[in-house]
C-alpha cells in the first residue's frame, strides 16, 4: 500500500497542501513536512521504502515459520530464523523428506507436489508434531531462479488449539454429566408384569449434540395392572434432564394412587408448571388391565400410541391430546384402543420420527410400515425400529422407544393364565356362593392347600367387606398368572376401604386387616362407572409355576 498517497486523502490534507503552493515551500524549522512524507509522483518510490528491504532480512525477522523448497523433490533452498530455532539448521539442497522430517511428521509432503501440480496455495490447520506445538501451514506455489519451488509458511496456534481442546473437553465432561444424569433417571431396570412382555430403548443424540429430557417406564400397579408411560422435556442439557428426572418420580408417585391416566396428566400438569414455568414437556400415560383387553391413556402433546393386532392390522391412537404439560388450563381426557391376546404397541420420542427436511407425519407413517413388518421379541423390535427409521450413532436427537407385546398363550403356557368370575346377587346368600365358587376354582386350579384356604378366607372377606359398604351391581373376579394368584371384588360404591385397627370390643373392620396380612398385596381403586374394585395378590410358589 502507498501510504504517502493513502494520507493525502485524510481531511485536512489537501487544504494544507494547497496553502504550501500559495505561500511557497517553507524552510526547514517553518512547520515544513518531513522529506519522507512529501507528497510524490505514483512512479517514484520513497527512500528506504519497501521496495529496497532485502526479502531475506524481512523473513528472517519475521516471528512465523518460512521455508523455500524447490524441485520435483523439494529441496532445501531457505529457511528462516524462526524455523532453524524451531527444528533446528538444515543443510540446503537436500530432498525435503530426509532434511525436513517435520514436514511429513505434519503429513505435509503430499501436500507440496499438490501444490507444485496444481499451481495453487494449499492452507492445513492446527497440524500438531511430537513436541506438542500446533502449527497451521500454508504452502503457496513460487517461481524461483531455480525453478518452481513451494514457500511454507506455518504459524504457531499451540495456544489457539490447547484453548480449543480444552473448550472441546469442557462441552464433552458437560455433555457426559448429562448423559449421566440421564441414564441414572431412567429405570435401570424394566420392571415385568406378568401378562405383558416389554422393552425400551434410548439413545442420546450424537456427541455434537446435548442431551435432551426423553424418559420412559414401566410401573406394575397391582391386581394385574399395568401402566405404561413416555415423556420428552423440551430443550437439551443438564437442566432437561433434571425436569425430567422429577417428572418421571411424580408420575411413579401419582400411580400408586391408582387414577384414571386423564386425572394423572392433570395433577402432572399442575406439578410441571411449579417446577419449571418455562419448561414444556409431552407425555403419554396409559394403564393395561388384561381383564379389558384394552390400553386406556391420555396423552398429552405427545406422538399416538401404534398397536399391532395379532392379525397385522395397525391402530393408531389419535384421539384425545391435550396440550403439552406445563401450559395449564385445560382438562385432559382418557381414551383407549385395542390391545388383545397376540397385539404389539409401541410409545415412542419424537427423535424417531421427526426430521428436519420432512413432514412429522409422514415419519409417523414410516414407523408404521415399520412396525408392520417388525416381529420377534420386544427388544428385536426395537432394534428393528430404529434402524428402519435410519436412527444411528450420529443421530442427531434424543430417542426413547418403549415396545409392549400381549402374548397369545396357548398349550401349556395357556394353562397358567385363568379367569374366573361371578356375579354377587341376592343378599346374606351370596358370601357362602362366593366362598363355595372361590373355592371351587382354586381347587380346579390345582393350588395346593394352604394357598388354597388363604385364597378363600381372602375371597370371603372382601366379599364381606364389599356387602356391607358397597352397593350393587357386585363382582368377585379370580385370576391367576405364571406368578401370581389375584382376588378381586367391584362393587357400584365409590368409597375406598382403608386399613384400620380394630378395637377389642368392635364387631366389624378387620376384614381389609385380615386381607393385607396374609396376602402379599392390596389395594383399591375407583372404577369408571362411579364405582370401586379392591382386590389382593398372592405370589405363587415355583413348584406351582
Amino acid at each position: 500500500m502507498n501510504f504517502t498517497r493513502w494520507s493525502a486523502r485524510l481531511p485536512g490534507t489537501q487544504r494544507r497542501a494547497a496553502a504550501r503552493a500559495d505561500h511557497g515551500a517553507p524552510q526547514r524549522g517553518e512547520g515544513a513536512v518531513p522529506a519522507a512524507r512529501a507528497e510524490r509522483r505514483p512512479d517514484e518510490s520513497p527512500d528506504g521504502g519497501l521496495d529496497t528491504l532485502p526479502v531475506r532480512d524481512v523473513l528472517d525477522r519475521i516471528p512465523g515459520l518460512v521455508a523455500l523448497v524447490q524441485g520435483p523433490e523439494h529441496r532445501v533452498a531457505y529457511l528462516n530464523d524462526a524455523y532453524v530455532a524451531a527444528f533446528g539448521d538444515r543443510p540446503a539442497g537436500e530432498p525435503a523428506r530426509t532434511a525436513l522430517p517435520e514436514l511429513d511428521e505434519l503429513s505435509l509432503l503430499p501436500l507440496l507436489d499438490q501444490v507444485l501440480r496444481s499451481s495453487k496455495p494449499r492452507t492445513v490447520k492446527s497440524r500438531k508434531t511430537s513436541g506438542g506445538r500446533s502449527y497451521t501451514v500454508t504452502c503457496t506455489p513460487l517461481e524461483t531462479d531455480g525453478g518452481p519451488g513451494v514457500l511454507i509458511f506455518a504459524a504457531d496456534v499451540t495456544d489457539h488449539a490447547e484453548a480449543a481442546e480444552r473448550l472441546r473437553t469442557s462441552e464433552r465432561r458437560q455433555r457426559e454429566t448429562a448423559v449421566t444424569l440421564q441414564r441414572s433417571l431412567l429405570p435401570q431396570e424394566l420392571e415385568e408384569p406378568d401378562d405383558l412382555r416389554i422393552a425400551a430403548t434410548y439413545q442420546p443424540g450424537g456427541t455434537e449434540a446435548a442431551v435432551g429430557g426423553d424418559w420412559y417406564d414401566v410401573i406394575t400397579l397391582g391386581g394385574g395392572r399395568t401402566a405404561l408411560v413416555i415423556g420428552d422435556v423440551m430443550g437439551r442439557g443438564v437442566r432437561a434432564a433434571a425436569v425430567m428426572g422429577q417428572l418421571r418420580t411424580a408420575v411413579r408417585a401419582y400411580a400408586r394412587l391408582d387414577l384414571p391416566p386423564h386425572e394423572v396428566l392433570q395433577l402432572l400438569d399442575g406439578l410441571a408448571t411449579e417446577i419449571d414455568p418455562h419448561q414444556i414437556a409431552t407425555c403419554v400415560y396409559a394403564v393395561h388391565d388384561p381383564n379389558e383387553g384394552r390400553l386406556v391413556y391420555a396423552s398429552a402433546g405427545h406422538l399416538p400410541i401404534l398397536v399391532r393386532d395379532e392379525t397385522g392390522t395397525i391402530h393408531r391412537a389419535e384421539e384425545p391430546t391435550g396440550p403439552p404439560l406445563g401450559t395449564g388450563g385445560w382438562l385432559h381426557a382418557s381414551g383407549s384402543v385395542p390391545l388383545g391376546p397376540g397385539s404389539t404397541a409401541v410409545l415412542y420420542t419424537d427423535g424417531l420420527v421427526e426430521r428436519r427436511d420432512e413432514d412429522i407425519d409422514e415419519g409417523v407413517a414410516a414407523l408404521e410400515r415399520a412396525l408392520a413388518g417388525a416381529t420377534g421379541t420386544p427388544q428385536v423390535v426395537c432394534d428393528r425400529l430404529m434402524r428402519a427409521l435410519g436412527v444411528g450413532a450420529d443421530h442427531d436427537d434424543d430417542v426413547a422407544v418403549l415396545v409392549l407385546q400381549h402374548p397369545a398363550r396357548k398349550g401349556t403356557d395357556g394353562e397358567l393364565f385363568r379367569n374366573a368370575a361371578l356375579e354377587l346377587l341376592g343378599g346374606v346368600e351370596a358370601a357362602p356362593r362366593a366362598r363355595a365358587f372361590a373355592s371351587g376354582v382354586l381347587t380346579s386350579w390345582r393350588f395346593p392347600t394352604d394357598l388354597h384356604d388363604l385364597g378363600v378366607l381372602a375371597a370371603s372377606e372382601l366379599v364381606a367387606n364389599s356387602l356391607q359398604h358397597g352397593t350393587p351391581p357386585m363382582r368377585l373376579r379370580l385370576r391367576r398368572t405364571d406368578r401370581r394368584l389375584i382376588i378381586e371384588v367391584t362393587d357400584g360404591d365409590d368409597h375406598l376401604p382403608r386399613r384400620r385397627r380394630a378395637e377389642p370390643g368392635d364387631e366389624t373392620g378387620r376384614g381389609i386387616a385380615i386381607v393385607a396380612t396374609i396376602a402379599s398385596n392390596w389395594g383399591s381403586r375407583r372404577t369408571p362407572g362411579g364405582g370401586k374394585a379392591v382386590w389382593c395378590e398372592f405370589v405363587l410358589p415355583d413348584s406351582t409355576s
